[in-house]
C-alpha cells in the first residue's frame, strides 16, 4: 500500500512523537491545548465525528476528515485508528496543506 505525502508526514511526525492516537489521547490533546490539528477517519461513526466537530470548533483547533479507519492507522504504525491529533505545529501546517490539497 503506498501512502500520499501527508499520510507520509503523518508517519514521520508518529515516529518523532509528535502525534496522539485514539479518542482519549486526541480529545486530551485538545483540550489541554498541545494539539495543532486533528485528523478523524472519514469512516467514522457520526456521534464521533460530531463529538469532535464540536470540540475542536470550542477549543479552535483545525480538523481534517480523511481517509478510513484502517489507512490512518496504518500511516501510525497501528491497526485502526479512528482519531489523531498532530502535536507539533510544523507537521501541523505541512500534515494539512498535502492532505487538502490530495482532496481537491
Amino acid at each position: 500500500m503506498k501512502l500520499n505525502k501527508g499520510l507520509s508526514l503523518l508517519s514521520l511526525a508518529t515516529r518523532a512523537g509528535k502525534t496522539k492516537s485514539g479518542n482519549f489521547q486526541t480529545e486530551q490533546a485538545v483540550k489541554s491545548g498541545t494539539a495543532y490539528l486533528v485528523i478523524i477517519a472519514a469512516d467514522a461513526s457520526e456521534n464521533t465525528k460530531k463529538k469532535f466537530r464540536n470540540m475542536c470548533s470550542f477549543y479552535d483547533v483545525p480538523i481534517l476528515f480523511y481517509a478510513d479507519q484502517d489507512t490512518l492507522g496504518h500511516a501510525m504504525g497501528k491497526e485502526f485508528r479512528t482519531s489523531a491529533a498532530v502535536t507539533d505545529a510544523g507537521f501541523a501546517v505541512e500534515i494539512k496543506k498535502q492532505l487538502t490539497v490530495e482532496e481537491e
